[in-house]
């Protein structure tokens, strides 16, 4: 499936990573669990903030430390750095404690978000298969997503025996992700530790102006942050609404007359949302092959935006587009990261990919305590419409000078690869 020169043990344990990565043990009660140690709302959007702006701050040099180093150690380095801060909520009572685990946890995301995707890229393109990143990507968000439906049903259960429980179990898993990600073999590039072509603080600005100075290149970031930046305000007002929306409907947390504690039926439902995600996720090639990866690029996003708007309207049909959002993200990670990995060379490759994930965090860190303010002043439903208004007028914005994505799909790491 993958080509006779790619190893299948190396893809298995890509998809092994996929696993230990899942944060599903505490997703569906990570604010029940803040809330259990007696932070305000207002704290708790405190520790968002913090983790937004740390986010943007350390994406450029641990994008840089991990084309020095090894897109292999960095991803180990995030995971360490994630088993450490989620043993802490175990132990943290006090703002101040949750501030620091917020920090842990925002350098693990700096460390993951460009290094995976420039590993699995530059892996790929190693053995002539760099056109087969969206597959494998997408069936890697495919696995993870199943990982944390299980894990999801599995932690809402945990928490109604004891809080701290789900978190216990979600180091037990990132700490063994840690074993998983060593195993996976280094990027030819880093293999001898002595000779790693990579490039210096000065060489990589240069190369971060050169990438960013390209007017295709500022719309293209700018259209796919807005995008996963209502992607993300929205997923703040998934759990009220459905929970409401169900009581509504069932009349409280009953299923087939059997009465279950909040936090499992929200286990149970945010399971379905990684279930649905994983299904469109598995599928993101044959999207891409269908349309092609310039038209899903401009498609997905626009598609959803008209979908937010939808439940002002109709508020039942809130529960279908949080399907539908959980989806189109987890695709759109995949056609992103194959479209910045075609545009970039194979040197300094996680640092490009690390400040394209600084502007997502850029914009993602105003827009998310607007949507709250939109939210407490009208209601959830409505701030999700004006979400998705948001993004269909910026898209429009952004594509009066030009189309936000290219129409060649080739790039830089097209002309390394043709010349092996």
């Amino acid at each position: 499936m993958f080509g006779m020169r790619t190893p299948p043990s190396t893809l298995l344990k890509y998809y092994v990573f996929q696993v230990t990565y899942s944060v599903g043990f505490i997703w569906p009660i990570f604010t029940l669990f803040l809330r259990w140690n007696d932070l305000t709302y207002t704290q708790i959007g405190l520790l968002g903030s913090v983790s937004a702006v740390l986010v943007v701050v350390l994406e450029i040099p641990t994008g840089y430390i991990a084309d020095r180093v090894g897109r292999r150690n960095a991803i180990a380095f995030g995971m360490a750095a994630m088993s450490l801060s989620l043993a802490g909520f175990v132990l943290a009572d006090a703002l101040f404690e949750f501030v620091l685990l917020y920090s842990l946890w925002s350098v693990a995301l700096a460390f993951h978000s460009g290094s995976a995707d420039a590993w699995l890229y530059e892996t790929l393109a190693e053995e002539f298969d760099d056109e087969r990143f969206t597959q494998v990507r997408g069936r890697g968000g495919a696995v993870h997503e199943w990982a944390s439906a299980v894990t999801m049903i599995l932690g809402g259960l945990l928490y109604v025996v004891h809080p701290t429980y789900p978190f216990i179990a979600s180091v037990i898993l990132h700490t063994s992700g840690i074993v998983a990600v060593l195993s996976m073999p280094k990027n030819e590039s880093y293999r001898d530790e002595t000779d790693a072509d990579t490039v210096g603080i000065a060489a990589s600005l240069s190369m971060l102006r050169t990438e960013f100075s390209k007017p295709s290149m500022r719309l293209f970031v700018v259209y796919v942050a807005v995008f996963f930046g209502i992607s993300r305000a929205a997923d703040e007002y998934i759990q009220p609404i459905t929970v409401d929306l169900i009581d509504g409907l069932v009349g409280g947390d009953t299923i087939a007359g059997v009465e279950l504690a909040e936090p499992a039926v929200l286990g149970l439902i945010y399971a379905g949302f990684a279930l649905v995600a994983s299904v469109a996720s598995y599928h993101t090639e044959t999207l891409r092959s269908t349309v092609g990866l310039r038209m899903a690029i401009l498609l997905v996003p626009a598609i959803t935006a008209i979908a937010f708007i939808a439940p002002v309207f109709v508020p039942l049909l809130a529960i279908p587009v949080f399907f539908l959002v959980k989806s189109t993200s987890a695709m759109y990670h995949s056609l992103v990261g194959q479209y910045l990995n075609d545009h970039a060379d194979s040197v300094g490759r996680a640092t490009i990919l690390s400040s394209a994930s600084m502007v997502y965090a850029l914009v993602r860190a105003p827009l998310m305590p607007l949507a709250g303010y939109a939210a407490d002043t009208t209601s959830p439903i409505t701030a999700i419409g004006l979400l998705g208004v948001l993004f269909l007028l910026v898209a429009v914005l952004v594509s009066l000078p030009a189309s936000p994505v290219a129409t060649t799909e080739t790039g830089p790491a097209k002309s390394v690869r043709s010349d092996r």
